[in-house]
């Protein structure tokens, strides 16, 4: 399997023709191998246009919503950000691309290690891990220029809008355990502005403040 070939027509074919114009994160995309996300048989489908299992319940999203939740952050190269859901780690990858520092808490303990192992094979320095209630967020290492949320919640928990720089932003999908609203979160002037996105479908947000 030709993985760069995969990756370079996942830009084509699902980012670029849906509307992803911020170049770093398209290099970013095409720089990860997603492949290696996912188990050994999956990784012929890691490039498709659909979220896949990894195990305990949980999925690697789609590359479309990544893509589109990390481009909504507006990194630029200097923020730390807060993304709650390790999950397999792909997220966390393309973040850590794209931000000076990384702080990925998972409720999971299997999930954050296999997590770490990979990405510490991959050779990222610049992402902390924390096994914990991610709806809690982190906030010994709060504030954060960006928070990005990988499920969804029945609303916006407020420890992860007291964490919210001024000036940040937060992608999080709200709504049901079944359906989702994609919402950006800014925080302006002391205010909250939110906007919404799109609908999408993301497992549970669970914990205090969450399901």
């Amino acid at each position: 399997m030709d993985y760069m070939r995969q990756r370079k027509l996942m830009l084509e074919t699902q980012l670029e023709a849906k509307g992803i114009r911020d170049g770093r994160v398209l290099r970013a995309m095409e720089r990860v191998p997603r492949h290696k996300f996912v188990e050994e048989a999956l990784a012929i489908r890691a490039y498709g246009d659909h979220p896949l299992p990894i195990g305990e319940g949980q999925t690697i999203s789609q590359p479309y919503m990544v893509a589109l939740m990390t481009e909504k952050l507006n990194l630029t190269g200097n923020e730390r950000v807060l993304e709650i859901g390790t999950g397999s780690g792909y997220q966390t990858a393309i973040l850590a691309e794209l931000a000076a520092e990384v702080y990925s808490v998972e409720r999971i303990p299997s999930l954050a290690s296999r997590a770490q192992e990979l990405l510490d094979e991959l050779g990222y320095e610049n992402i902390h891990f924390k096994v914990d209630d991610g709806s809690l967020g982190w906030p010994e290492a709060a504030p954060y220029d960006g928070i990005l949320v990988t499920a969804g919640a029945p609303e916006v928990p407020e420890p992860l809008v007291q964490q919210l720089l001024e000036g940040g932003a937060m992608a999080i999908p709200v709504g049901s355990q079944t359906s989702q609203e994609l919402q950006i979160i800014r925080k302006r002037g002391g205010k909250l502005i939110k906007t919404s996105s799109c609908l999408c479908t993301f497992v549970s947000l669970q914990g205090n403040c969450g399901w």
